[in-house]
């Protein structure tokens, strides 16, 4: 299990009350790396699929088909990924998924400037990546709580949630500058250094992480995944949660492939502008990160997220109506409302599910629960860019936001429209010899 030593334990009690979370050595390097490996990812999200419509010319169908390669992983391995992460430790796995990621990334821009990139080169590192993402996304979460403590964690994942919405302000706006002075492949070489960087806070990290306990008889991967699943779908709260997750990506997804197409192609903006719009998402998050342990503390946190789930998601009906000029505010604002309200979803959720399921199997919930609501996205990006060639831009954009609308329903049919709060607890534990194989490790 995780182990601080008797000094970086007085410091952390020492300094939690002026700075929180942040006065935690551990946390503060782990935050950081995920913060610079933020900047990168929102970096990428930009000047993909900007590299496939400026420097390669293709179609919204092929933008719409990287989209969905970035997530088609969490199908092809996202469950045993989680089974493979409650068996190893998870600070080694971080950092050779950081290392593999900054040198694919690299070989974009290389590939460039030797003016031998292709469409399949992109796509295969955005699906190799994609799969490094899996493990990254499952072990950070599954990490988190040995790094906190409990009562530490909802104020971690809010620290790591804002974050992620800032460098989204940062990495967005960056890729539009980058991409218009230097192009769209530069950022990528951007995304490359921020993996190093990330590597490098993770291996500054010093509490020991020990190997989890093997079985004397191994137990096939196959029922440790399945535990996961019985556990996801047998729970009157994770069921509603992931079906809004999926419904919700689904429809994001959909109106995302198609809207950079949209907004240079049918609205006429340029590529640094492009940049500027998808920020105000970003912002969006930021506040609905800062805000989240507070609306929690205030309306609890069942019946808060309900509140801004219904409240927020109609405003996606304002991205259809973007114009040039003035028009460009109804751009910002849905993406704004929107973000505020995803985000302030996340962190509930995130805090949720650490807290609610049993340590042994965090990593399978994890992954079950993030397989369940990537699934959907593949499908969403690939059926937006089909709508954006066969039907336009901008009806497509209206079939995949009037989807999105009402999700927020979905939450309401299940057990926390009559709660204050999310229990903290679950059931008890599936029987234990369905999986002995490993211990999730206790918080630190």
């Amino acid at each position: 299990m995780e182990t601080k030593n008797a000094d970086d334990a007085d410091d952390d009690t020492g300094t939690r009350r002026k700075r929180g979370v942040l006065g935690q050595r551990d946390f503060r390097l782990l935050w950081i790396g995920e913060t610079v490996r933020g900047i990168g990812n929102s970096v990428t999200t930009v000047a993909v699929p900007l590299i496939a419509v400026v420097t390669l010319g293709s179609s919204a169908t092929a933008v719409g088909v990287l989209s969905a390669a970035v997530w088609l992983p969490w199908l092809l391995v996202g469950l045993p990924a989680g089974a493979w992460v409650d068996r190893m430790r998870r600070r080694p796995l971080l950092i050779a998924c950081a290392v593999l990621s900054a040198v694919l990334y690299a070989t974009v821009p290389v590939a460039a400037w030797l003016d031998a990139l292709t469409f399949s080169h992109l796509l295969a590192v955005v699906l190799i990546c994609g799969i490094a993402a899996v493990f990254v996304r499952t072990a950070v979460h599954s990490y988190l709580p040995t790094v906190l403590t409990e009562a530490d964690l909802q104020e971690g994942n809010a620290r790591i949630s804002a974050s992620e919405s800032a460098t989204d302000v940062v990495g967005k706006g960056l890729a539009g500058l980058i991409s218009q002075v230097f192009g769209a492949v530069t950022g990528l070489l951007l995304d490359a250094l921020t993996f190093v960087l990330s590597a490098l806070c993770l291996a500054g990290i010093k509490a020991r992480e020990t190997k989890p306990e093997q079985p004397d008889q191994p137990i096939p991967l196959s029922r440790q995944i399945a535990e996961g699943l019985r556990f996801v779908f047998s729970d009157r709260y994770l069921r509603p949660i992931v079906t809004y997750g999926a419904l919700v990506n689904f429809a994001l997804l959909g109106y995302q492939a198609v809207q950079v197409v949209f907004l240079v192609r049918t609205v006429g903006v340029s590529t640094a502008t492009v940049g500027v719009l998808l920020t105000a998402g970003s912002i969006g998050g930021i506040a609905g990160a800062s805000v989240a342990p507070a609306v929690g503390r205030r309306f609890g946190t069942a019946r808060g997220m309900l509140a801004t789930q219904l409240l927020t998601g109609p405003f996606a009906l304002l991205l259809p109506l973007t114009t040039s000029g003035a028009g460009l505010a109804f751009f910002a604002l849905g993406t704004f409302v929107l973000g505020f309200g995803i985000v302030t979803c996340n962190v509930v959720l995130a805090s949720f599910r650490q807290t609610y399921c049993p340590p042994r199997i965090l990593g399978r919930v994890v992954a079950t629960t993030m397989v369940l609501n990537h699934s959907t996205i593949p499908l969403g990006a690939l059926i937006g860019g089909f709508l954006g060639d066969a039907l336009g831009p901008r009806p497509a954009m209206w079939i995949m936001t009037a989807v999105l609308a009402p999700c927020g329903l979905v939450l309401a049919l299940g057990p926390m429209r009559s709660q204050r709060d999310l229990p903290t607890t679950s059931r008890p534990e599936p029987d234990t010899d369905t999986d002995t194989d490993s211990q999730e490790k206790e918080p630190a």
